[in-house]
């Protein structure tokens, strides 16, 4: 799994929402993928900022957490 895109490189997409640029247009600006620039525009939209979300599997939903909880 990559790592997530820099708060900085969000900070700028931020900026460009702010100044008028839809999320799409804004995207291509940065040179980011369209459907990013849609996701990150509805999370600014909806919360006023675009965060990266956790990654990973959800602690306590893997196959041997039942395992490793017998034996711990």
């Amino acid at each position: 799994m990559s790592a997530p895109l820099p708060d900085a490189l969000r900070a700028r997409f931020q900026q460009l929402i702010d100044e008028g640029l839809s999320g799409r247009a804004a995207a291509l600006r940065l040179k980011l993928s369209p459907a990013t620039g849609a996701r990150w525009g509805l999370a600014i939209r909806r919360t006023g900022q675009a965060r990266a979300m956790p990654q990973g599997r959800p602690r306590g939903k893997g196959k041997l957490d039942r395992a490793m909880r017998d034996f711990g």
